[in-house]
């Protein structure tokens, strides 16, 4: 094949190179706008992944760039005076011009020509006599702009100002600096990627930016002032910048992220950043870009396999890997650009919210890399939590939480989750069974599914109610079992369905009508939940002081009942949530229009409650974080007023959900996909928060806690499956931190020597 690749960076060489090693008689062109020795970066940093593929695709050019990199160990962060230091984190640098060199000399050697300083055409017609067209020129590329309608391509461009720097000064572990400045907070990114040179990558927010009057400085008036920043990090070295064609304010840079939702129109393919970025906070653009060069040359060159089979296969396998690192990339970026949410942590605490920003980084990952120091994390946590110094570590799972004079043994929540089991509302022998069987398995706090606070308010004829006596009686007995056979808290949560009442119970059609024997719904609208389901009664003055007498009334009920908590569920497209979102109100008085009026019934149920609930036992609320409608609906900036509403009205903890408040909503699932709100509320609200949401290790248990993210954490699914999921963390942990019955402790002890010998077993494995 005769071929065209735009763009001289590591991804065109590579792919050059990688093409040439299958098919010598591949006749290549490579075109680059700039001169050989012209890079616009400084150091890279790969993986032992990327270098492993590296010697399997090209073992000549693989061994010259292994035996250049430059190896380090350790993370150092600097904030609020104090450094941080932790290791086993195996970083793998060399200068981007020296990687260049060597692939510029391995593509020649293998017979590709070299065309530097040549502007290459944008126009597919002017390539009329190549096979290939592969634009590697980069995430401007100026041929992929050309054809754009072709690719589907996403651009976002975030918010933070950062300038790529290198600098003499050679820093033997990777650092991240923080310094706050009149102006605000500033930091810096550095490594060493040879004997004698760092890359120092400085960023800040854009307000930050122009108060320091960045926007009006040439760059050496902002190198000057970047090096007073930063003067007790650099010994004296100074900062140097490669981007001297561009004047000072250009020069600082806001990161693109691009996706690209088609990789190749007619034979011009896309490559690398052209395709693709990856944030520079996770160092992955390099490896992303070589990955792809290795596979697409393989796909082109596999016998039997048509170019559309072959760029068909190429963007499938690759678009799914570059989607997991953008993934990490956007939660690393967005610490950043939030930063502020984390500078009241304490240094130990801001260094591990760091180290785990990306969520590929967890606690027991954490372990593998630096055991000493991250017990030192546990053990800080385990101090905190307890209010006296801890000398043994033990996960934060394990560590008490208190509300008000509620004092809960552990971080571990089981979930609040439908059962559809009562009759005519009232808890019978299966609630005994499935409520006292989950908290005997260890966890703190366990929470009643949705009880409805009247009959109409009932989701399906299966659920819970909290609204006769005979409802009391079944609950108390419910409770005694708990608090007489465990260590568990036990919290009611009460609600009312709203415009998703009279529906079959869940496992005969979720949020599907009942065939026969329907009764009236009401919300704060007439907008019916879908299409299928009743167009609600918009709520009178009236029906608001029935429904606000309801939950009262069921508090009591609760109090009675001996429950330790209550939770006022204000979320999932039920009625409260139906008076929050603006998606089903549309009510034009005082209850409708702004967030403040949407929130107005809602807190006045809350604080009826409250003050019906006695002042030492605690009170959450549920909420829905967003609803997934993008500015249409809640937002995650709403859902921080929402919380803030409710704190300030006397609620205790925030039980982060989010979405079912709109049958067409867009969620984007993923692992602990709704953790982000709740640390959102969490630090910015400055509230207790619950995290719940496709969380089912105790590693991500961990991960949140100690991270800051939330102070307790909520499982639903596991929990169903496995109601001893506590007790099972705590044996693989080998920790003591939690209460087992005396029933099943010679069952527990086996368990942990179990597990210990298959720990130990794959470790030597």
């Amino acid at each position: 094949m005769r071929i065209a690749c735009l763009g001289g960076g590591p991804a065109g060489l590579y792919f050059a190179i990688s093409m040439k090693l299958r098919d010598r008689c591949n006749d290549i062109d490579l075109y680059e706008r700039n001169r050989p020795d012209d890079t616009f970066g400084w150091g890279v940093v790969f993986s032992d992944r990327t270098v492993e593929n590296l010697m399997q695709n090209d073992a000549v050019s693989g061994a010259v760039i292994a035996h250049e990199f430059t190896h380090w160990d350790d993370i150092e962060v600097h904030i609020h005076g104090e450094t941080v230091r932790s290791s086993g984190h195996g970083f793998i640098g060399i200068g981007r011009k020296r990687l260049l060199a060597i692939l510029q000399e391995r593509a020649r050697e293998l017979g590709v020509r070299l065309h530097f300083e040549h502007e290459a055409s944008p126009r597919l017609e002017d390539w009329a006599d190549y096979d290939l067209v592969i634009a590697a020129d980069g995430a401007n590329s100026r041929i992929r702009s050309a054809y754009a309608e072709h690719f589907g391509i996403d651009v976002q461009t975030r918010r933070n100002k950062f300038f790529w720097f290198g600098t003499s000064k050679v820093f033997e572990a990777f650092t991240f600096a923080f310094e706050e400045t009149e102006a605000g907070w500033v930091w810096a990114h550095a490594y060493r990627f040879d004997a004698g040179l760092s890359t120092f990558i400085v960023e800040m927010a854009p307000d930050t930016w122009a108060r320091l009057g960045l926007d009006r400085m040439d760059q050496p008036q902002a190198i000057a002032l970047c090096e007073r920043i930063f003067a007790k990090y650099l010994d004296g070295q100074p900062l140097m910048s490669n981007a001297g064609h561009l004047p000072g304010p250009q020069a600082w840079l806001n990161f693109r992220r691009i996706i690209c939702g088609r990789w190749s129109y007619k034979n011009l393919i896309l490559l690398g950043d052209a395709a693709h970025t990856a944030h520079f906070s996770i160092g992955s653009g390099t490896k992303l870009a070589l990955e792809d060069a290795i596979k697409l040359a393989e796909v082109l060159n596999r016998p039997g396999l048509s170019r559309e089979q072959a760029l068909e296969e190429y963007r499938e396998e690759r678009n799914l890997e570059v989607l997991k690192l953008q993934n990490s990339a956007r939660n690393s970026t967005e610490w950043f650009e939030t930063l502020d949410r984390y500078l009241h942590f304490e240094p130990i605490q801001f260094a591990y919210s760091l180290l785990t920003r990306s969520q590929r980084v967890s606690h027991e990952n954490l372990r593998l890399r630096d055991k000493d120091w991250l017990e030192g994390v546990e053990r800080w946590f385990q101090s905190k939590a307890r209010g006296t110094p801890v000398n043994d570590p033990a996960p934060p799972m394990f560590a008490p939480y208190e509300l008000r004079g509620m004092r809960l043994a552990n971080r571990v929540v089981v979930s609040p989750m439908a059962m559809y089991s009562a009759r005519e509302g009232t808890p019978n022998d299966f609630h005994l069974v499935h409520y006292g069987t989950r908290a005997q398995g260890g966890a703190g706090l366990l929470y009643t599914e949705m009880t409805c606070v009247s009959a109409e308010g009932r989701i399906s004829p299966g659920c819970a109610g909290m609204y006769a006596p005979e409802h009391v009686e079944a609950w108390r007995r419910i409770v005694d079992f708990v608090h007489g056979n465990s260590n568990a808290k036990f919290c009611l949560q009460l609600g009312h369905s709203g415009p998703k009442g009279s529906t079959k119970v869940g496992w005969e059609g979720y949020d599907v009508p009942l065939d026969e024997g329907n009764w009236p719904v009401m919300a704060a609208s007439d907008v019916p939940w879908s299409a299928q389901n009743q167009v609600p009664r918009p709520m009178t003055r009236a029906d608001m002081d029935r429904v606000r007498e309801e939950f009262v009334a069921a508090v009591r009920m609760g109090l009675e009942a001996g429950f330790d908590m209550v939770e006022l569920h204000a979320a999932h497209g039920y009625l409260l949530s139906s008076f929050i979102t603006p998606l089903m109100n549309r009510r034009t008085d005082e209850y409708g229009g702004s967030l403040e009026n949407r929130l107005r019934f809602p807190l006045e149920i809350f604080q009826a409650m409250r003050e019906a609930w006695p002042a030492d036992k605690p009170m959450s609320v549920r909420i829905s974080a967003t609803d997934w409608m993008g500015d249409d609906g809640i937002t995650p900036e709403d859902a921080v007023e929402i919380a803030r509403a409710f704190g300030e009205a006397g609620a205790d903890l925030i039980d982060v959900s989010a979405g079912q408040t709109w049958a067409d909503c867009r969620p984007v699932y993923g692992r602990m996909f709704q953790t982000p709100f709740a640390d959102r509320i969490r630090n910015e609200a400055r509230v207790s928060a619950m995290a719940v949401g496709n969380i089912y290790e105790a590693d991500h248990v961990n991960s949140i806690l100690a991270a800051g993210r939330a102070d307790l954490v909520a499982l639903a699914r596991p929990h169903l499956v496995d109601p001893m999921w506590t007790l099972r963390a705590a044996a693989a942990s080998n920790c003591r931190e939690v209460h087992v019955p005396p029933q099943y402790r010679s069952g527990m002890a086996q368990l942990a020597r179990n597990l210990k010998r298959e720990a130990e077993a794959a470790l030597k494995a």
